[in-house]
């Protein structure tokens, strides 16, 4: 069974006026905003949202303020729909809000949307295993979420469209959505410098440091050498890649020279490194300051916030959309896009302790 999300209403009233496009019954000019609240019967700020929403998309163009926006023919060139296959970085992933709503808004343009028979992590990030459960699929293009480098340079050397939703995709020849956030950790190194840290910690999973570290991995370790602290492993350590290793590894940190700050490429295991500090006694940030290099809808729930790297959302599912729709028209479309972190400072980074 597929996750349930409800719609608010700006996306109702959105998805009904693209219905009404696509069955030509809205055709030109899209009626303005007070001709939908009284033919509707929804609510100004709804309608604003959802004709923003629209333009967003590319369904209907701005032509100026107090000026009626017109309507952009859509047509995918694909009638009968392409099967569509998502490769998770790991089960949890399912219920992901983006990823929902991409299945969502793929199966209401016609395609059949599957998740893949196994994970990213379920396949251990095995090429040969990847390549065994893909060549058994039938699916016309594959979305892989969080890719490693070795299984994404699989995909790219084939003739079926995939599509890298983020991952270690840089200068491969694959269509892609990549976040760049080395900025907004340069930001919080800085920051966390001029409040007296010296030993700074990143965590993050096997695929981003092996065989070689990341991109982002990279440019933590050379701002930390800009910031005059010398890298070592110590900044970048390795650990098992599952709860336990973490624990080990977070273990091997605290017992002779604890870090004062730590990085996590992931909220989840920012959560889990919670639970162990928690279990010492540790005080965040009075004993050590925590930054996340990513957003999680938990941290709404936070006070005081988490310091974390936020990134435009909006522009995500789009661009995958219109990936597919090029797929379906046989164009090719490799495409690389990138979208840029912003850090944003809270509650849980603070001085370094004896300073």
């Amino acid at each position: 069974m597929k996750p349930f999300r409800a719609l608010s209403a700006v996306e109702q009233l959105a998805d009904h006026l693209r219905q009404e496009i696509q069955s030509g019954a809205l055709d030109g000019q899209m009626p303005g905003v007070a001709q939908l609240v009284r033919r509707l019967g929804v609510g100004t700020k709804t309608a604003v949202a959802a004709l923003d929403s629209l333009k967003h998309k590319g369904v209907i163009t701005a032509h100026g303020e107090r000026k009626r926006s017109k309507i952009v023919a859509e047509d995918t060139g694909n009638k009968a729909g392409l099967q569509i296959r998502i490769l998770l970085y790991e089960e949890s992933d399912a219920h992901n809000e983006h990823i929902v709503q991409l299945g969502y808004r793929l199966e209401q343009r016609g395609h059949h949307v599957a998740h893949a028979a196994k994970t990213l992590s379920g396949l251990n990030f095995d090429v040969k295993r990847v390549a065994r459960m893909v060549e058994k699929d039938d699916g016309d293009a594959w979305v892989i979420q969080a890719g490693s480098r070795p299984v994404l340079e699989w995909f790219s050397a084939r003739t079926v469209p995939a599509f890298a939703m983020f991952g270690r995709q840089t200068q491969l020849p694959i269509a892609s959505l990549a976040t760049v956030k080395s900025t907004a950790a340069a930001e919080a190194l800085r920051r966390l410098v001029d409040l007296g840290h010296r030993r700074i910690v990143m965590l993050t999973r096997e695929e981003r440091r092996k065989p070689t570290p990341g991109m982002l991995e990279r440019r933590f370790l050379e701002a930390l050498e800009r910031l005059g602290i010398g890298t070592g492993t110590y900044n970048l350590p390795d650990w098992e890649d599952n709860a336990r290793g973490l624990q080990r590894c977070l273990d091997s940190l605290f017992r002779h020279t604890p870090p004062t700050a730590l990085f996590f490429s992931e909220p989840a295991l920012f959560f889990a490194a919670q639970q162990y500090l928690l279990a010492k006694g540790m005080v965040v940030p009075r004993d050590v300051s925590l930054v996340v290099l990513d957003a999680n809808p938990a941290f709404a729930w936070f006070e005081p916030q988490v310091s974390h790297v936020r990134t435009e959302t909006r522009r995500w599912v789009p661009r995958i959309l219109q990936w597919v729709d090029h797929v379906a028209k046989g164009k090719e479309d490799r495409r690389e896009t990138l979208v840029y972190g912003e850090f944003v400072e809270g509650g849980t980074i603070g001085p370094a302790p004896g300073t």
